[in-house]
């Protein structure tokens, strides 16, 4: 069943111009919702809103953080990078609106395809991957007023920060705990911030970070991609900082003997824990799994974004279909007197809604 927690349509939230229709995802310091703006002529486009929890809109440092999220990630133009549309206060508090994507996670589709032992195909896995290595390379490119490069690291890409849509377009998206030269908010020392399982050695010792600890992170989701499993995930914090930290990182091929050399060799290299043997910008990473794609021939050719389309609709589509004619019945019952659009196209172009999580051990959702 759809993940959508809809509201109820007789007591629909406004928040400025938009209509909230829904929870999608709730976390510690904000809710996320489905909403919708409407205008004149019929005209509507659903987004994505993020909304402070209002118990927080007079902590300092929470706020910081928030509008930090949205000064940065406005910055990025890219089509692999989820956008800020805007960011408000209102009565009930702080919000930015982002784009609405119709799909999922790289965090579910994973976990669905363990559940049904049946790995998505390699070339899907490595345009999804190139397309967050496009997306994150543009991030770190980010300049300020001034031209000056802002020195952006996100430090949670792990595969919930993933989307990937049922267009074929993936993007990375939340920013709230990455770091940059400029950012308002500093992280207090000795706080972690982001997932421990997909962190660069650097960042879990508290070490200065840059670029480089965000590709890190991308070795080890290539790995995973690869082998079908985790890589540093263990039983508990402990055991993951050690195999994190000190134990030896098995080499891909002896997990999946199928993998080739030349893309075993890219992932070793992007899991170097000396970060200046590692692959230096995520651009210099995306090429060099295209190098090792292209040597291994046909049976990794990359796929192309009307293929990624195409497994995304087999993996999730009728869960999507659920969706969209839940919205539509809720929308039916918001405005009675209105006609609503039953044809199943989607609910707006360019946050993915995650629909109905398995628990699978692997690749769990958020």
């Amino acid at each position: 069943m759809p993940k959508v927690k809809l509201l109820e349509p007789a007591a629909a939230q406004k928040l400025d111009r938009y209509e909230l229709i829904g929870e999608i995802a709730a976390g510690g310091m904000a809710t996320v919702y489905l909403g919708r703006l409407a205008g004149a002529g019929g005209f509507q486009r659903f987004v994505a809103v993020k909304r402070l929890h209002p118990h927080l809109a007079h902590e300092a440092e929470f706020v910081e953080m928030f509008l930090d999220e949205a000064r940065l990630a406005a910055g990025i133009h890219h089509p692999h990078v989820v956008p800020i549309l805007e960011v408000g206060t209102s009565e009930e508090g702080f919000y930015l609106v982002m784009e609405y994507v119709e799909g999922d996670t790289l965090a579910r589709l994973m976990a669905l395809a363990v559940a049904n032992q049946a790995l998505p195909p390699r070339p899907v896995l490595l345009r999804i991957l190139l397309d967050a290595l496009a997306g994150l390379h543009a991030a770190h490119e980010l300049l300020d007023a001034h031209g000056d490069v802002v020195g952006l690291v996100h430090r949670d890409m792990s595969p919930q920060n993933v989307l990937v849509g049922v267009d074929g377009c993936t993007r990375i998206t939340d920013f709230g705990v990455a770091r940059a030269n400029s950012r308002l908010n500093t992280t207090a020392t000795g706080r972690l911030k982001g997932k421990l399982a997909y962190m660069a050695p650097e960042q879990a010792n508290g070490d200065d970070l840059d670029r480089r600890a965000d590709l890190f992170s991308m070795g080890t989701l290539l790995w995973e991609l690869l082998a079908g499993r985790r890589l540093f995930k263990g039983e508990n914090d402990v055991q993951t900082l050690h195999r994190l930290l000190v134990a030896e990182i098995p080499r891909v091929s002896t997990v999946a003997p199928d993998v080739p050399e030349a893309l075993a060799a890219v992932s070793a290299r992007a899991l170097e824990r000396d970060r200046s043997a590692r692959f230096q910008t995520a651009a210099e990473f995306a090429d060099a799994i295209e190098r090792a794609a292209r040597d291994a021939g046909p049976p990794l050719a990359l796929a192309s974004p009307r293929e990624v389309a195409a497994y995304v609709r087999d993996a999730i589509g009728q869960e999507i279909s659920l969706q969209r004619d839940s919205v539509r019945a809720w929308l039916a019952q918001s405005e009675p007197t209105s006609r609503v659009e039953s044809t199943p196209t989607p609910l707006d172009r360019p946050l993915v809604i995650p629909l109905a999580r398995p628990t699978v051990k692997g690749f769990p959702p958020p």
